[in-house]
């Protein structure tokens, strides 16, 4: 337990943070490529054809993982929002705010992509049921965590504490995208992977792409939101020691009190 909260207690530290986080963000961008890489091949070229749906059901090697990144990465997002609000941790505040712009990223691409699936599969590339809507809702709490950010970005612990109770009160849209495909009638199609009880996919040769697009997002998303939260890290700190120290910018003091010294 101790070990627990001394690792809490480090990974909550900025300086700390920036250090640890800088040792991951190779491997995790090697994983993201390679994995991509690997599944969009698969996926695009060697996995079999669909027999209702022909190779236009090829888009849901991109769609599905990146509809998934979208609900995960806000409640990644919600997660470090609570942190930051309850106990104002630099660090939360830091993750939540590094991970929406990546968030936003994914749900674009989940509209995008389910607006071009749906048009040979519905015949109408938009159709305002309930996934659709509550998923188009998601990339506007995006949007709006950003904005209010923004707008007090005079006072960053302010606007990161606005900024938090914002995203808070958007985590109650995540079971309603989950769960709409049920909850209402919906031209939408079921999920195609289930944690638990069988899934919609039965073929290994098409599963398997998927679940390695379904990594590969994730490795990415770490890389990502560690890169954005240490350049978020440094902007805020950029008066401490470690900050500067980490930017180099303390060489020439150290020099001069060396000469001063000697």
């Amino acid at each position: 337990m101790n070990k627990l909260v001394k690792l809490y207690h480090t990974l909550g530290s900025p300086p700390s943070f920036y250090r640890i986080a800088g040792y991951f963000l190779t491997p995790l961008l090697l994983l993201a490529l390679g994995l991509t890489a690997y599944g969009l091949v698969d996926g695009l070229f060697f996995a079999p054809i669909d027999y209702q749906q022909k190779d236009a059901y090829r888009i849901i090697f991109v769609h599905v993982p990146s509809a998934w990144m979208s609900m995960f990465i806000y409640a990644m997002m919600g997660i470090a929002a609570i942190m930051a609000f309850v106990w104002r941790m630099k660090v939360a505040e830091a993750v939540m705010m590094a991970s929406a712009p990546i968030g936003a990223a994914f749900t674009v691409i989940t509209l995008v992509t389910g607006m071009l699936w749906g048009k040979p599969m519905w015949g109408t590339y938009w159709d305002w049921d309930a996934r659709m809507t509550s998923e188009l809702i998601l990339l506007f709490l995006y949007i709006g965590v950003m904005a209010m950010y923004a707008a007090f970005d005079d006072d960053p612990r302010k606007a990161a504490r606005l900024t938090a109770l914002v995203a808070i009160i958007g985590l109650v849209n995540l079971p309603i995208i989950h769960y709409s495909v049920e909850w209402w009638s919906s031209i939408h199609q079921k999920s195609s992977v289930k944690l638990t009880g069988s899934t919609g996919i039965k073929d290994w040769d098409m599963l398997r792409p998927l679940l390695v697009m379904a990594f590969a997002t994730k490795f990415y998303y770490g890389y990502s939101m560690l890169h954005r939260a240490r350049s978020y890290l440094l902007h805020t700190e950029s008066q401490k020691q470690w900050a500067q120290a980490a930017l180099g910018l303390d060489t020439p003091k150290k020099q001069n009190k060396e000469q001063s010294n000697g």
